[in-house]
């Protein structure tokens, strides 16, 4: 009872989705566990620090013959679940390679214990990388393969089990603030990561990172719409500049902003590789990234503890 006036009693009830939404929203990480970075379809990219972007995972897929390999990227969001790209994880191409399991923690494809040699000759070595199996993969009902603009492209990865965050596996922040789930980021610096596709034509062993900048939203759909590609606001764009984009092998994978919340400089999820030009790190053309605040009630409806 909320109150009464006279013989009249109010009755005050909560609306579902609302009380849903709040009560998912405390799955997610606060600004003290989330969007912290100590400081290949990544052109023109450089080699990151060991303990950088420590949400960048990796998707593993297995096709016949138990043979298994690296094709995408995620950001680890919370203590089970991992952001990614719709076309990363459903659709004709994934018939002969399954997503099957999420790497975190990587940073050296090439060696067991990575290790990096600092000013002074020492050397910091990382925490082994994890390998967690695959519970249940969550791509937006609403996402078609066969549409040019990829409206839609984001999904999730729920983990066999949660995982503890360390030094080199954390989380990255998420727009979920009603001001930050609009934000488009004009002409903002922000930063994409990745092991894909590099400037050589081969796969990176060590992850990558690459300033690009955010494009408006209106620069962006009439580039786009020249080749009969209709963008929406639900996507934003970024890069451009030759030699310095993200590539194939990173789909999926984050493009972060730095921003404050909550007094604290923090890390947080902008957009999602998505797709850009066929040649890529094409001078004038930007990738495309799915925009994450465009999602948040949805994130928000389909992340259970």
């Amino acid at each position: 009872m909320c109150d009464q006036i006279g013989s009249l009693v109010y009755v005050c009830c909560k609306v579902e989705s609302v009380a849903g939404a709040r009560a998912t929203s405390n799955l997610l990480p606060s600004t003290r566990d989330c969007g912290k970075s100590f400081d290949n379809r990544i052109h023109g990219g450089n080699v990151t620090r060991i303990d950088e972007y420590p949400w960048l995972t990796l998707i593993e897929y297995t096709k016949p013959g138990n043979i298994k390999n690296f094709f995408c990227g995620g950001s680890l969001i919370n203590k089970r679940y991992v952001l990614t790209a719709a076309h990363c994880v459903t659709g004709r191409a994934l018939q002969t390679n399954v997503p099957t399991g999420v790497r975190l923690g990587e940073w050296d494809r090439s060696t067991t214990q990575d290790c990096e040699r600092l000013a002074n000759n020492r050397l910091d070595c990382a925490d082994p990388h994890l390998d967690i199996g695959i519970e249940e993969i969550i791509a937006h009902p609403q996402y078609n393969e066969n549409a040019a603009n990829r409206l839609y492209d984001i999904a999730l990865i729920r983990l066999e089990r949660d995982i503890e965050y360390t030094h080199f596996i954390s989380p990255v922040c998420l727009p979920m603030a009603e001001e930050m789930r609009s934000k488009t980021f004009d002409a903002m610096k922000m930063d994409v990561t990745g092991f894909g596709a590099t400037e050589t034509g081969t796969s990176s062993n060590l992850k990558l990172k690459a300033a690009v900048d955010a494009w408006t939203n209106a620069d962006c759909r009439q580039k786009y719409a020249a080749r009969r590609i209709y963008l929406q606001n639900s996507q934003i764009c970024a890069g451009g500049e030759a030699g310095i984009d993200s590539c194939t092998g990173d789909s999926g994978g984050p493009l972060v902003v730095r921003q404050r919340l909550d007094n604290r400089d923090v890390y947080v999820l902008a957009g999602i590789v998505s797709f850009g030009p066929k040649q890529c790190a094409t001078a004038g053309w930007p990738g495309v990234y799915t925009r994450v605040g465009a999602y948040a009630d949805w994130i928000l409806q389909n992340i259970k503890p």
